[in-house]
C-alpha cells in the first residue's frame, strides 16, 4: 500500500514540475531535488531502506549530474539489495567528480565484488590501495584502512578460485511454502528432517500489527512439518514462544523437543522452551549464566546429538577478537559447566559465529569473516581429532554456497546428505530465503575411473580342473570434465563483456574462468549427460537464458563451443520469457519461475529509463475470451512481480492478448501450443 501511495505522489510531483517554468533540462535538475528532498524525509520518518533507495534511483535518473543521488543510490543499493547495481552510481560519482569521496575507487571494487566480477573488483581495489600510499597523511571519515582493502584483494583472489573450481552441491530453493516476498533465515531442523522451524519478517500471520521502527514487521517464528516429500505451508508458533516484538529461533535438539532462541534482552541473551506432548511450546526461559553472559550479546547456539556438549557465540571480552564461538558441557548434576573458548583454531581476529555440530559429533559447521573466504561470512567446517585432543584446520564449504555476501546459519541433516541455509539468490521469491543444499555422492561426480583388464589364467596343477580368475592389470584413467568454450558478442560480432553463469537442471553450479574480452570457460564433472542453463547478461542488452545440453564426463577430452550473439535494447525488440512457469488454469507463478522474473528485475534496474509491455499469450484451447482474460491476468502477475521489486509502475504496460498472435500453429501440442502459451516483453522506449 506504502509502495502504491509513494508512486502516485512521485507521479503528482513529476507532473507538477515538468508543467512549470523550467525548460527541459532545468526540470529534471529541480525533479531530481524535490526527489532527494522526499528520501531524507523518509530516512528521518524510518521508511523502508529499499524505498529509500528506489527514490534516489529516480533522482539519479532524472538528473545524472546530481551527484548526491548518485551516491545514495549506490549506498543504498550497498546496504540493501541488489548490490551490483551501485557500479554505475559509483561509477557516474567518480566521472563527476573523483574528490566527491576519497573512497569511491573502494565501493566501486565492492559493488563489482558483489557482483562476482572479480578482475574489475581487484582493478578498482588496487586502484584504492595506490591512492591510500600515496596520500597516506589523509585522515577523513570516508577514509578505509589499508588493511580492510587488503582483506578485499585477498577474497577477490580466493573467489576467483573458487568459481573456477565449484564445491558440488545443488542449491534448491525450498519453495513459496516456506518462503515468501519478505525475509526468512535461521532455519533449524529435527533429526528426522519432519520439522522445520525459522525466523520471517512476512506480514501474513505476524501477532503484531505495527511494524518495526524499519517499517518493517517484526520477527516471529514460523514452523512446518514435511508431508511425504513436500513441506506444509508455514504457520505461526504460537503466541507462548513469540511476543508481539522481535522473536528469533537459534536450534532445534535433534528429538525436536528443544527449542534455543535469541532475545534482545541483557544486550542479548539465548533462551530456551520445551515441546509439551499436545505440541505446544513451555513458556521461553533464559539460560543459565555458564552460557549467558552479563552485558554481552549471545546469538547463536548448537547442542550436540546426546544433548551434552552446547556450542554457542558470543561477543565477550577475552577471547580471540570480535564475535568468538565457545562451548560448555553438562556436568554430573545435569547442569551447564563454565564455558571455554574453542581456542586459535577455530576462532580468529575477525567475527566466527553460527556454530552447528554435526550429527557426528564431531563435525563443526560454522561462518567467519576471517580466514580463506571469499566476502562477508563464509561456511566453513572443521572435524574434532579426538586422538590429538584438538580441532583440525577449517575448510571453506566453496562456492555456490558461499558468496560475496553473508552466508551464515547452516546447519546439516542426520544422514550428511543435506543441509539448509538462507540466502539471497537470483531464485529467491523475495529478499533471503531459505534454501536446502544436497551434497552429491563420489557416484554423481566424475573426477577418476578405475578400469580393471581381467582374464582367466589357469594357475593350478596340470590335473586340476579348477581354474583361478585373477586381475593382472589395474589402469586408474583420469576422468576429462566436459569443456563449455562461450563467446559471447554484440550484433556486430564484437566481444561483448557480461555477466555469465552455467547451472545444470538439478541446480549444479559449473566451474567457471574467464579466458578473455568476452570469453568464458566452463567446466562440469557430470557423470550423466544434463541439461544446462546458461545465462547472459550485460546492461543495455537483452538477457538471455540458454539451455545447452552437454554429454557426461569420459576419459577422453570434450570441448564444445556456443556463440551468443547479444541484442540492444532498442524500441520494439521483444523477447519470450520462455521460464516464467503458471500453475494450470491459474496466474499464480510456480516456484522455478523465480529466476527468470528476477532476470527481467535485474534487467529493468539496471536499465532505469526502459519502458516495457507485458504481454501474456495462450493456446487456442477453451473459449477466445476466457483465454484473453487468463493472459491478462498472467500479465498482470508479471507486472505486480515487478512493481513489488521496486520497478516504478508506470514504466510497465501489461496486456493479455490471449490467442490472438501465436508463434506456431495450435493443431500440435509439443511444437505449437506450448510455445504459444507464453510472456513476453517487449520495448516500449528509453533505456
Amino acid at each position: 500500500m506504502y509502495h502504491n501511495v509513494r508512486l502516485l505522489f512521485l507521479a503528482t510531483l513529476f507532473l507538477g514540475v515538468c508543467n512549470s517554468s523550467f525548460g527541459q533540462e532545468d526540470g529534471n535538475k529541480e525533479l531530481a531535488k524535490e526527489y532527494v528532498s522526499q528520501a531524507e524525509l523518509m530516512m528521518e520518518a524510518a521508511q523502508p531502506m529499499v524505498d529509500v533507495r528506489d527514490i534516489y534511483v529516480l533522482a539519479a535518473e532524472a538528473d545524472p549530474s546530481n551527484i548526491v543521488a548518485n551516491w545514495r543510490a549506490g549506498d543504498f543499493h550497498i546496504k540493501t539489495v541488489g548490490k551490483k547495481n551501485a557500479v554505475k552510481y559509483f561509477l557516474q560519482v567518480l566521472e563527476l567528480d573523483p574528490e566527491y569521496r576519497f573512497d569511491i575507487e573502494y565501493w566501486i571494487g565492492r559493488a563489482y565484488h558483489f557482483g562476482l566480477e572479480f578482475d574489475k573488483a581487484l582493478a578498482f581495489y588496487s586502484r584504492y590501495r595506490q591512492k591510500l600510499i600515496d596520500r597516506d597523511g589523509y585522515r577523513g571519515r570516508d577514509r578505509v584502512e589499508l588493511a580492510d582493502v587488503d582483506r578485499k584483494i585477498y577474497e577477490c583472489q580466493n573467489a576467483i578460485e573458487f568459481v573456477a573450481n565449484p564445491a558440488h552441491y545443488s542449491v534448491v530453493n525450498i519453495g513459496s511454502a516456506i518462503n515468501s516476498e519478505y525475509e526468512e533465515y535461521g532455519p533449524v531442523l529435527n533429526e528426522d528432517e519432519t520439522i522445520l522451524i525459522f525466523t520471517t519478517r512476512r506480514r501474513d500471520g505476524n501477532l503484531n500489527e505495527n511494524v518495526f521502527s524499519d517499517n518493517k514487521p517484526y520477527e516471529d517464528i514460523f514452523i512446518s512439518t514435511k508431508q511425504g516429500d513436500n513441506w506444509s505451508p508455514a504457520e505461526n508458533i504460537g503466541n507462548i514462544v513469540n511476543t508481539p516484538f522481535h522473536d528469533s529461533n537459534l536450534a532445534l535438539s535433534a528429538d525436536g523437543n528443544q527449542l534455543f532462541l535469541y532475545k534482545d534482552d541483557n544486550n542479548g541473551d539465548i533462551y530456551e522452551s520445551d515441546r509439551k506432548e499436545d505440541g505446544t511450546w513451555t513458556f521461553p526461559q533464559p539460560m543459565s549464566e555458564s552460557i549467558n553472559s552479563e552485558g554481552f550479546k549471545e546469538a547463536s547456539i548448537s547442542i550436540s546429538p546426546d544433548g551434552n556438549i552446547l556450542f554457542f557465540a558470543s561477543d565477550r571480552p577475552g577471547g580471540q577478537g570480535g564475535i568468538d564461538i565457545y562451548y560448555s558441557i553438562k556436568d554430573r548434576n545435569g547442569e551447564w559447566a563454565r564455558s571455554k573458548n574453542l581456542g586459535s583454531m577455530i576462532n580468529t581476529e575477525f567475527d566466527d559465529d553460527a556454530p552447528f555440530i554435526d550429527y557426528d559429533g564431531k563435525t563443526l559447521y560454522f561462518s567467519s569473516l576471517g580466514r580463506k573466504g571469499m566476502g562477508g561470512y563464509d561456511i566453513f567446517k572443521s572435524e574434532y581429532d579426538s586422538a590429538a585432543g584438538e580441532w583440525m584446520e577449517p575448510q571453506n564449504l566453496g562456492y555456490p554456497i558461499n558468496t560475496p555476501d553473508d552466508d551464515i546459519f547452516f546447519v546439516s541433516t542426520k544422514d550428511g546428505k543435506r543441509g539448509y541455509y538462507a540466502s539471497v539468490r537470483e531464485d529467491g521469491l523475495g529478499f533471503t530465503d531459505i534454501y536446502m543444499v544436497t551434497i552429491l555422492q563420489e557416484d554423481e561426480v566424475g573426477e577418476t575411473i578405475a578400469a580393471k583388464d581381467i582374464e582367466q589364467v589357469d594357475t593350478t596343477p596340470a590335473d586340476s580342473s579348477q581354474t583361478d580368475i585373477v586381475a593382472v592389470e589395474d589402469k586408474t584413467e583420469p576422468m576429462q570434465p566436459v569443456v563449455l568454450l562461450v563467446s559471447v558478442m554484440d550484433e556486430s560480432g564484437e566481444p561483448l563483456a557480461a555477466k555469465t553463469s552455467l547451472v545444470s537442471s538439478d541446480n549444479v553450479m559449473a566451474g567457471k574462468t574467464n579466458r578473455g574480452p568476452g570469453q568464458f570457460e566452463f567446466r562440469v564433472n557430470s557423470m550423466e549427460p544434463k541439461v544446462y542453463k546458461l545465462s547472459v547478461e550485460n546492461s543495455g542488452f537483452i538477457f538471455q537464458n540458454i539451455d545447452v545440453r552437454l554429454p557426461g564426463v569420459s576419459t577422453s577430452e570434450q570441448v564444445i563451443e556456443r556463440k551468443v550473439r547479444m541484442k540492444k535494447l532498442r524500441v520494439g525488440r521483444r523477447s519470450v520469457l520462455r521460464n516464467i512457469y503458471f500453475n494450470f488454469d491459474k496466474a499464480t507463478f510456480k516456484d522455478e519461475s523465480f529466476n527468470e522474473l528476477n532476470k527481467l528485475q535485474g534487467m529493468m534496474s539496471e536499465n532505469t529509463g526502459l519502458q516495457i509491455e507485458i504481454s501474456g499469450h495462450t493456446d487456442n484451447i477453451g473459449a477466445a475470451a476466457y483465454n484473453k482474460q487468463l493472459s491478462q491476468r498472467r500479465a498482470n502477475a508479471v507486472k505486480d512481480f515487478l512493481v513489488e521489486k521496486g520497478i516504478d509502475a508506470r514504466r510497465i504496460t501489461a496486456v493479455g492478448y490471449g490467442e490472438e498472435k501465436p508463434l506456431a500453429s495450435n493443431d500440435d501440442e509439443k511444437e505449437g501450443r506450448e510455445l504459444n502459451r507464453r510472456v513476453e516483453f517487449k520495448v516500449l522506449g528509453g533505456k
